[in-house]
């Protein structure tokens, strides 16, 4: 790596990182950071391979931009933040990446322990106020591992055992704390440019589960497939498809946040698993959190749960009682792979199959032409939501036609999934389950950067839009020419809350109401100012007929001038009843 025995320990986190395999560090940098930006300048200066610091003027944007970034790769990357407020602003983003498993290095600077003397003691009075008995509590429940690092020779072993368990199953954040006087030490260079020296553990399904699993799906008569967070992988997707085809197995993506099948596949039935739910005898489900409303599903006596996933009975949910007669843990992808060997020794009946198949075929035909035509409804002025998608669905299919372009969507309550139609891996993230609003936009800008030749949408409700801290988000994208399209879905309202109060109660005085408290934002934002700040080619759209060329006029820009793109959209609110 260099000859020099020692470096600034602010440095040699950057060199390890880089041996780790991490390309970007997003940071948002305070008074604890002096020794890491001295360490950084000494470590380009001595020539050290260092991963790219990005400036992101918002912790809740940085973590979640790495966040986005493995989702489109795989490869974690790390977040630096600054000390407790820092970290407190980064805990949302936090808990979405551990709802979703996402591996990343999260680090936060400390407050200086020391008052005086020591290299690196407090100098402001922020040290005093920035000062916390227990500060890895902020995100303690959600990371896998933290560590307050104690001395600067540590770093090479501690950095290789938290990306080990990052990595390992079920993956995750974890966490390290930065105290300023250990990173204004010199550190010991050795180490520094190697790999870890720790494997990830990676899971299996037990034999044993397995062959159960097999048995009960080579002789249901009504199976049912809940996916909710994809297939695992690329091959996993393939493999899933073969999996569903071969034993005529309808899959629902019930909620999901992931594309486990193309949505234009014969086993693929709509995001309803209700009717199938009620007749089912056994039931397969692919890591899902949630898989059906337990106060609406009530599962036949006699039905056989077989849960699978990296973590298939999510062990750090508190309450999560559904019913899971046999359980196989395992990435996803290994999952599909292991029950397709275990089905290949069991006999099945093909005619009972093929007829099957026919039926599901049907009932998966049936529910496309319902979403197509429910999009097609709502092409007015002011349009839907279903609409957007449609229309965003078929620029997407164009572009891969006619310049075999890949494309992913990030929806946050934006485009629903079924009118998108959508037919390749990583072409489809929803909001992670744990709510944290915010993620989409800046979960886009991290994927772009990954992958710099994929159209990236980030599609989101009015609301979700203003908790991503969109000033510091198009700041990014500027400063990195990151050319995301932004599609802001506006109904003026917080129409999730009002749909919760409708469901919750469907013959209330709130469901009558025509504007139902605490769910209103308007006078609506002209959000194309915003974006218009970072000179992003913005518009606003409210005639439902205009917004396929607008689209294409979004896709041009994005594409040949390599620009930002915001779309403000028009959205009919939630009618009264």
């Amino acid at each position: 790596m260099t000859d020099t025995p020692s470096m600034t320990a602010g440095g040699a986190i950057f060199g390890k990182l880089k041996a780790l395999g991490v390309e970007y560090v997003f940071a948002n940098s305070g008074t604890d950071f002096p020794p890491i930006i001295e360490g950084l300048v000494e470590a380009r200066r001595a020539g050290i391979d260092l991963p790219k610091p990005i400036t992101v003027p918002h912790e809740h944007a940085a973590v979640s931009m790495a966040h986005g970034y493995w989702q489109v790769t795989g490869r974690p990357q790390a977040v630096l933040l600054h000390t407790n407020v820092g970290l407190a602003n980064g805990a949302t983003a936090a808990i979405n990446a551990w709802c979703d498993q996402v591996p990343m290095i999260l680090m936060s600077g400390r407050t200086p322990v020391t008052e005086h003397t020591r290299f690196g003691a407090r100098t402001v009075p922020i040290g005093w106020g920035q000062e916390m008995f227990d500060q890895e509590a902020l995100i303690r429940e959600t990371t896998k591992w933290h560590y307050e690092l104690r001395f600067a020779d540590q770093i090479s072993e501690v950095m290789d055992r938290a990306w080990a368990i990052a990595n390992s199953t079920p993956k995750g954040p974890v966490y390290l704390s930065l105290p300023r006087e250990v990173l204004c030490e010199p550190c010991p260079t050795a180490g520094l440019d190697a790999p870890s020296r720790i494997a990830p553990v990676v899971t299996a399904p037990d034999s044993d589960a397995l062959a159960r699993a097999a048995k009960a799906l080579a002789g249901a008569e009504n199976p049912i497939v809940i996916a909710q967070r994809g297939a695992g992988s690329v091959a996993g997707f393939a493999a899933l498809q073969t999996l569903c085809e071969t034993y005529a197995l309808p899959l629902s993506h019930y909620w999901s946040n992931q594309l486990a099948l193309p949505l234009s596949h014969p086993c693929q039935v709509g995001a309803d698993p209700g009717p199938w739910l009620a007749k089912a005898d056994v039931v397969l489900v692919l890591d899902a959190l949630a898989p059906w409303f337990p106060d609406r599903v009530k599962l036949p006596d006699d039905v056989t749960a077989i849960h699978s996933g990296p973590d298939p009975l999510f062990t750090r949910t508190p309450v999560r009682n559904f019913e899971a007669d046999i359980t196989l843990a395992g990435p996803v992808d290994r999952v599909i792979d292991a029950l397709t060997r275990a089905l290949a020794d069991q006999k099945t009946d093909q005619i009972r199959l093929a007829r099957r198949r026919d039926s599901i075929a049907l009932a998966a035909q049936t529910s496309r032409e319902t979403a197509v035509a429910t999009a097609q409804s709502g092409s007015g002025a002011p349009m839907t939501k279903d609409w957007v998608s449609l229309c965003l669905g078929k620029a997407i299919k164009a572009q891969a036609e006619q310049h075999g372009r890949l494309a992913t969507v990030f929806h946050e309550l934006g485009c629903p999934l079924m009118s998108l139609d959508l037919d390749q891996p990583n072409s489809y993230f929803q909001e992670p389950h744990s709510g944290g609003l915010g993620w989409g936009l800046p979960a886009a800008i991290g994927a772009q950067m990954a992958c710099p030749d994929r159209l990236i949408f980030a599609t989101m409700g009015d609301g979700s839009y203003m908790f991503a801290n969109p000033t510091a988000c198009h700041l990014v994208a500027e400063a990195n020419d990151v050319p995301v399209i932004v599609l802001v879905l506006n109904n003026e309202e917080w129409g999730a809350v009002r749909h919760s109060v409708e469901g919750l109660y469907p013959e209330g005085a709130a469901r009558a109401s025509n504007e139902v408290p605490l769910t209103s934002l308007r006078p609506s934002p002209d959000f194309t100012r915003t974006a218009d700040a970072s000179r992003a080619w913005t518009e606003t759209v409210t005639d439902g007929a205009d917004l396929p060329d607008a689209l294409n006029r979004a896709i041009e820009v994005a594409t040949t001038k390599r620009r930002q793109v915001l779309l403000n959209i028009a959205i009919a609110r939630t009618a009264p009843h």
